[in-house]
């Protein structure tokens, strides 16, 4: 049999009910978000549909993470990855689904919490695809590994699950497989050789003054004008420092400083992200940051040097060049030319590549397109994309579940059998 027959005879399960079921999968994991290493509940279902499919599963790996391994006869091992934590985000998108789930941060604040990147999505078609791949084994031979992250959104899950041996329980993948749902055309994929996705790195800047009464100004050393001044003398670290035909982001995204407005505070911080398509890139902002900071602490008259502390650092996602192509090739056989579109590499991050570079195996990371279609075209007719078509963390943003699950489901299908021993 060939792998296209192969392909068509497996999706032939996912008609009728079995979508139905599905639906009502990503329903429920929708409204049930769940911050990173606290995804009990989605590791938990996941765990119990890649059991009733015949897997051999852990849990509990890198914290929340699940593995589960099937083993069909002598052939490739290919690895399917999803993430599933959600962000601390209000949804707004108004279903009859949205989710109304709350958790608390670090410092006990109730946050409200709402998968607004599409990780449900992502749970939803692995297990899908996991289940569809099971039923029908007799028409294909090697190891499928089921690989469910959590705390993706920090970037710490994939390598968490590393570090508690991973690779010691499955081997070395002959490849690594990933999709993420972006606010294009539903019903298409995205994908492209090579660097996809951005380095990123998020630091958090603690700058120290000397306190006292705003009457007295000349008696202290005001933090938030150091902070401001900081913020500034950075905005032109990229247009200055980065080569205009390299790729390139510095946002400062947070200020903090005093509790009262007739008190200079002691201190001020500032978080920022950084995000950059090359390494050396990535050095020049890091190296710029410290000098920036440091010289305008000391132009200040600071009390004590800054303090840096890392929060999350995402690595580049690049997809193996030899791998993307026959990924590629399978999706245009399978969905036609007009549905897959080359991918824009994009300022985004992921901690999908850890698991391929940990081991030096291939990996290839595509894009599921969840908008609207009709809504998606009308918008860009007008011009007005990004105001009508809501993106990744966006409290309004909503995968059309058709056909983005089928889609999804189909593309990873697709995607493991160009490996797996189909003849």
């Amino acid at each position: 049999m060939s792998g296209s027959d192969a392909i068509g005879a497996i999706m032939k399960g996912l008609e009728g009910p079995a979508l139905d079921e599905l639906t009502t999968l990503y329903q429920d994991l929708h409204r049930h978000p769940e911050p990173a290493f606290k995804e009990e509940r989605t590791a938990g279902i996941a765990a119990d549909r890649l059991r009733a499919a015949g897997f051999e599963v852990t849990t509990g790996v890198g914290g929340t993470g699940v593995v589960g391994v099937l083993r069909n006869g002598e052939g490739p091992v290919v690895a399917l990855r999803a993430d599933m934590d959600a962000l601390p985000v209000l949804e707004a998108t108004g279903l009859p689904y949205a989710s109304t789930a709350t958790t608390q941060d670090a410092e006990g604040r109730k946050i409200p919490l709402m998968h607004a990147c599409g990780h449900d999505m992502h749970v939803t078609c692995l297990s899908g695809a996991a289940s569809l791949l099971a039923a029908g084994r007799d028409r294909w031979r090697g190891t499928l590994v089921a690989l469910f992250q959590p705390a993706e959104e920090i970037a710490a899950g994939a390598q968490a699950m590393v570090d508690d041996g991973l690779f010691d329980r499955i081997g070395t993948p002959d490849v690594v497989l990933g999709q993420h749902v972006f606010p294009n055309p539903a019903g298409t994929v995205l994908i492209r050789p090579g660097e996809i996705l951005a380095t990123a790195d998020s630091i958090e800047i603690r700058l120290y003054g000397r306190g006292g009464h705003s009457s007295q100004p000349e008696r202290t050393v005001d933090p938030v004008l150091l902070a401001a001044a900081t913020v500034m003398r950075l905005q032109g670290v990229v247009s200055r420092e980065v080569s205009p035909f390299e790729r390139a982001v510095l946002t400062v995204a947070q200020i903090h400083a005093g509790h009262k407005e007739n008190v200079i505070a002691d201190e001020a911080t500032i978080t920022l992200n950084i995000r950059a398509f090359s390494t050396d890139v990535r050095r020049t902002l890091l190296a710029a940051i410290k000098r920036v900071v440091n010289a305008e602490a000391d132009a200040s008259g600071a009390a004590r040097r800054p303090e840096f502390r890392t929060l999350n650092s995402f690595p580049l996602t690049s997809n193996d060049p030899a791998a993307t192509a026959k990924v590629s090739d399978a999706f245009t056989a399978r969905f036609g030319g007009e549905r897959v579109a080359e991918m824009t590499p994009l300022m985004g991050s992921e901690d999908f590549g850890v698991f391929g570079a940990t081991v030096g195996a291939p990996s290839v990371f595509w894009g599921l397109g969840s908008a609207d279609a009709d809504l998606y075209a009308r918008a860009e007719r007008e011009g007005r994309l990004g105001e009508d078509v809501p993106g990744n963390h966006s409290p309004a943003f909503a995968p059309a579940i058709l056909p983005t699950l089928p889609m999804g489901v189909e593309a990873l299908t697709t995607a493991a059998l160009t490996w797996l021993t189909t003849d």
